[in-house]
């Protein structure tokens, strides 16, 4: 047998071996098909840094991404499963309004990865959850706060009073009060996640009680801060750039220890429900405080170096920031 004729034939029998034999070995070297479904547009600060994760492997050629934003509730199964019938291996999104229906598309397709922002628990064998866990950075940005407030007063501004809002807003008011004990807070829910009007509103209505730093959990409150020329507090993504004299620091929420390990186990083979909630904590680098920037001569040094110091003992496991699930309450009066 000629060279060139062996090389063909061994060609042949390992692509066979592949396709029969290795079949996670094949998927391995193809790009994975991922799809997401979103309630909220992509810029909504959320569902931006999961996109924005997704967006990076796709750019890294790990993976081809499709993805459709402002799903409506009514709407969200439907889409769900258009993208499972489409062959997309790994689904991603927030079903918090819409858990019966997610779950029973994930029952109807066992062989598709599904993770999901979620309130509820995994569910076996191929629904896993996740959310952003980012109640450490939220402890550490509400120690800068305690030490930038003149007035000793506080507001803030949720979308809605759920578990994964309040122990961020919780963990946020409990570091502001390791800082400064006379701190006081206005606490307001505006009942939905993209209405920066609203928030906007909420913020302005605290300020005029004497708030001069505000939490801004949603979009909105920080262009009333920026309006009022007072001081805010961001979260989930850094906006200091937008604000370099109002936004002072932020806890961010880095979604990609999530989405790798998702892209990764379902490459192998190896995907199974779980709970991708500790993905989103700081020993996983999955959320972190933003640097100072702009305020990095403002903030009084006494207070950097508390936060630096509560920082490294929570990465150490010296500190655990306290996991608060019950919506705050304002305390001002």
């Amino acid at each position: 047998m000629s060279l060139r004729r062996h090389l063909i034939v061994r060609s042949v029998a390992i692509a066979a071996a592949l396709a029969a034999g290795a079949p996670s070995l094949a998927l391995a070297q193809a790009k994975l098909k991922v799809a997401a479904v979103y309630t909220v547009p992509f810029e909504q600060q959320w569902v931006g840094r999961i996109h924005k994760a997704l967006k990076a492997a796709e750019a890294r050629g790990e993976i081809e991404y499709k993805a459709t934003e402002n799903v409506a509730n009514a709407d969200y199964e439907r889409v769900m499963r258009e993208y499972a019938q489409a062959g997309n291996q790994l689904i991603l999104g927030e079903v918090f309004g819409v858990e019966a229906a997610a779950r029973k598309v994930a029952k109807d397709f066992p062989k598709t990865a599904f993770l999901m922002g979620s309130s509820l628990k995994p569910q076996a064998p191929n629904f896993s959850v996740f959310d952003n866990y980012i109640q450490e950075p939220a402890y550490l940005s509400g120690m800068v706060a305690g030490g930038m407030t003149k007035t000793n007063k506080i507001g803030m501004v949720g979308g809605f009073p759920i578990p994964e809002v309040n122990r961020l807003m919780n963990a946020f008011m409990a570091g502001a009060k390791e800082t400064n004990p006379k701190v006081e807070f206005s606490v307001s829910f505006i009942n939905s996640w993209f209405d920066p009007p609203k928030a906007k509103e909420a913020a302005f209505a605290m300020i005029d009680k004497g708030a001069d730093l505000m939490y801004a959990e949603r979009f909105g409150v920080s262009d009333a801060a920026k309006e009022k020329g007072k001081l805010a507090i961001g979260n989930v993504i850094n906006t200091q750039d937008k604000y370099p004299d109002t936004v002072v620091a932020s806890a961010l929420w880095n979604f990609e220890p999530s989405a790798d390990r998702a892209i990764k186990l379902v490459k192998e083979g190896k995907f199974a429900a779980e709970d991708y909630g500790p993905y989103s904590m700081m020993k996983h680098k999955g959320s972190e405080l933003a640097p100072l920037g702009t305020f990095e001569k403002k903030v009084p040094a006494d207070i950097v170096a508390k936060v630096k110091a509560r920082e490294a003992d929570i990465l150490s496991g010296k500190f655990t920031v306290k996991v608060d699930d019950g919506q705050p309450k304002s305390t001002a009066k």
